[in-house]
């Protein structure tokens, strides 16, 4: 079984020891992204609504690396560290991908995130 790295040169390399995204088995897997400015890397400021537009630019270089769009995504974690931003991270969610092939989604509370983010997203992508 083989593996490729995807990177793009749009964002700042990971921090830590993974990779932006994997291809393995037919499928790219993308790790979570947090909305991180790469430019700065630091979390953007303005709350929920300007970190899932960041987080959804971020996925969106990633995807562009792998040859990929948000049209090829089979699965999507979200991660939130209050609930109650649900609504507002839906309304961005929801203009990245169209019916009638939503991908599947779980979405999750989570105590704490990166940077200290309120929301991080990673994908499951058909390769």
């Amino acid at each position: 079984m083989s593996k490729t790295a995807v990177t793009s040169p749009e964002l700042a390399p990971p921090v830590g020891p993974f990779s932006q995204a994997i291809e393995v088995g037919g499928f790219l897997y993308v790790s979570g992204q947090v909305g991180q400015d790469p430019a700065t890397g630091k979390v953007v400021e303005g709350g929920i609504v300007a970190e899932t537009e960041r987080v959804f630019r971020n996925l969106s270089a990633v995807l562009k690396a792998a040859g990929k769009s948000f049209d090829d995504v089979a699965r999507v974690g979200v991660f939130l560290t209050s609930m109650s931003d649900y609504g507002a991270m839906n309304g961005i969610y929801a203009k990245h991908f169209s019916q009638p092939f939503f991908p599947a989604r779980t979405t999750i509370a989570a105590a704490a995130l990166p940077l200290g983010a309120c929301v991080e997203i990673d994908l499951v992508v058909k390769a």
